[in-house]
């Protein structure tokens, strides 16, 4: 497959990384197809994708006929034969888990053209944990997207089993998307950035869970000495501490790391209230006007 060939992309999962890569896909051409389990997820995923390309629009980033032909251009569906049906690539943002990852990349082998390559936006797994269930190894990589909305910068990581000619496609696909391409040469936890980024976060969740000082005091060092208009508890918000918690508890229980444990713990607390960051309007900090966005905020004055 060439990339002039790829037209249609399957976005599988509609949760906020699923809708931003979905969002971002129409709105550079692609044909969308969003699939999930549940209808009612997906009504309210379509709902965001057209409030975020709203926004857009404001911020003069796109035009309104931009914007509603890309929503137009998205389609939903529960049912995984409709969802594989003349697909060209995937896109797959389901949970932290490479069993789930394997056996959903299994059941659209077997629904999708031979030549269709498959991609993982996992944050912390390994492509080569479910690449065999993948059913075709050698059409698998990871091409990882941050927050589309902050920044352009992708992952290409393939897995030793991935072929040359599947990482230069996904990498000639990243750069139709408008998107800087890191591209791997090994696999390696964390890509290149969020091996950085997971390592501030394991620090700042050190430092609360053992009552160090407040996540606002950790917020407030990481922004006055850095700079930023964000601390790393902040950041979590924005992640999803679900996602934060998923991630960390994965690697405690593989690791058998206690400060890993003690990491899960703090953060489960918050999950179990159903403070899950920006996505639910408060996690660390409340929304839509955090702390952190005041003016007075790094000084504490």
């Amino acid at each position: 497959m060439k990339i002039e060939d790829i037209r249609r992309v399957l976005i599988l999962g509609s949760g906020t990384m699923g809708q931003q890569i979905g969002l971002l896909c129409a709105l550079k051409g692609f044909d969308v197809v969003l699939y999930d389990l549940n209808q009612d997820i997906l009504v309210k995923a379509l709902e965001r994708m057209g409030r975020k390309a709203g926004k857009m629009v404001k911020m003069n980033q796109y035009t309104q006929e931009q914007a509603d032909q890309a929503i137009a251009r998205i389609s939903t569906t529960t049912d995984p034969e409709i969802a594989a049906k003349d697909v060209d690539i995937i896109s797959e943002s389901v949970p932290e888990d490479p069993k789930l990852k394997g056996r959903i990349f299994a059941q659209f082998d077997a629904l999708c053209r031979k030549d269709t390559v498959f991609t993982t936006n996992t944050s912390s797994l390994l492509p080569s944990q479910f690449a065999g269930d993948s059913g075709r190894p050698d059409r698998l990589c990871a091409l990882h997207f941050h927050d589309t909305s902050m920044t352009n910068v992708v992952d290409v990581m393939p897995h030793p089993g991935t072929s040359a000619e599947t990482v230069a496609l996904v990498k000639a696909f990243a750069e139709k998307l408008d998107q800087v391409a890191i591209v791997l040469t090994k696999e390696h936890n964390g890509y290149v950035f969020n091996n950085m980024f997971m390592a501030l976060l394991d620090s700042a969740l050190g430092l609360a869970s053992k009552n160090v000082t407040s996540i606002q005091e950790i917020d407030r060092s990481w922004m006055g000495v850095m700079h930023t208009f964000i601390g790393p508890f902040g950041l979590m918000d924005s992640v999803g501490l679900d996602t934060v918690y998923k991630i960390t508890d994965y690697w405690a229980q593989k690791l058998d790391s206690p400060k890993a444990r003690a990491n899960a713990a703090f953060l489960k607390k918050f999950v179990e209230q159903g403070k899950l960051g920006l996505k639910s309007g408060e996690g660390f900090y409340s929304y839509p006007n955090p702390e952190y966005i005041q003016p007075n905020f790094v000084s504490g004055k």
